[in-house]
């Protein structure tokens, strides 16, 4: 009770500074106290007051919001909280060590991205069938296999999927010009299911697609219109449910970087084709080529598993 009691008057002394001396709004405020409770909670538990609370203990705590799914830009918000705390304490001389010193930066907690199984995306990318046996709906299920299989081929953001134009494809040399965040530029090769795809796309249905106009764009929707994020979303999604999986586009992208990693690619190229700035941003896929890695051998090493004990032995 102890424990509670000097958590509460630590947390009250705050929420006064933040009313009275910062005249903070009182949605800003009830964060701060909602955070913050949670906090002084997840001490308490551990016979630890929010004045005696450890480096280690912000990092325990933070752990444990990722491991209850919590995300990181929630993570984050919560950790400002704890730092604008312990300044103030440490300005009132209530303390003398801040705990919150020296946390790694958010970026660096990010959850890992989920990414579908091998088998997955193969029955996704074996998925779009016309709904009606009329030439624009054979059309659109072509055009939705090759965006599938652009998408997992060349790991592509949706917004770069609905960018791509016709002159930025080069399927005689097997790759394809993709502009990303910030007008960046990059060349991502193209395998050989894709190019196919494609060839079969751009041959006949993209002309029927078009009817009598025209679009610098490679896929396009009826009547050559633009296809919205939103359009390929769905039609990514729609082919998730129907191989029994929900699934985004943004998954679709990292299960290329995943699989990639996990057959033995280097960082650097996973690093190329994804468009990232700072490879740190990459490094997250060996964690999950690591867990893979991890699960594999303990279904198959013969002494992966601990024996349970049989007794004592006299």
């Amino acid at each position: 009770m102890a424990i509670v009691s000097e958590n509460e008057r630590s947390l009250a002394a705050f929420v006064d500074y933040l009313k009275v001396e910062k005249g903070l709004a009182r949605l800003t405020v009830e964060a701060y106290t909602c955070d913050l409770g949670q906090w002084a909670e997840f001490l308490a538990k551990r016979k630890r007051s929010v004045l005696a609370a450890k480096r280690q203990d912000v990092r325990n705590f933070l752990d444990a919001l990722f491991s209850h799914s919590v995300d990181g830009r929630t993570v984050a918000r919560k950790l400002s909280a704890l730092r604008h705390f312990y300044k103030f304490l440490l300005l009132d001389r209530i303390i003398t060590a801040d705990p919150t010193l020296n946390i790694d930066s958010p970026k660096q907690w990010k959850v890992l991205p989920k990414s579908l199984a091998r088998v997955e995306v193969e029955t996704m990318l074996e998925s779009p069938r016309p709904h009606r046996e009329t030439k624009e709906a054979q059309a659109i299920a072509l055009r939705d296999k090759a965006m599938l299989e652009m998408l997992y081929a060349a790991a592509l953001r949706v917004s770069e999927l609905v960018s791509v134009k016709l002159e930025d494809l080069k399927l005689e040399q097997g790759h394809v010009l993709v502009r990303g965040k910030g007008d960046k530029e990059r060349m991502v090769p193209l395998g050989r299911s894709a190019m196919e795809s494609l060839t079969e796309y751009l041959r006949g249905a993209r002309p029927l697609l078009l009817g009598q106009r025209s679009s610098p764009l490679i896929f396009v929707g009826r009547r050559g219109s633009r296809l919205s994020r939103q359009r390929a979303w769905q039609m990514v999604n729609a082919s998730g449910v129907a191989a029994g999986r929900h699934a985004s586009p943004h998954m679709l992208r990292h299960s290329t970087a995943t699989h990639m990693v996990e057959n033995g690619a280097d960082l650097r190229t996973v690093q190329t084709i994804l468009g990232h700035a700072d490879i740190s941003t990459t490094q997250i896929y060996t964690h999950l080529a690591l867990d893979r890695l991890k699960s594999v051998y303990k279904d198959h090493h013969p002494r992966a598993r601990l024996r349970k004990p049989t007794g004592d032995v006299e």
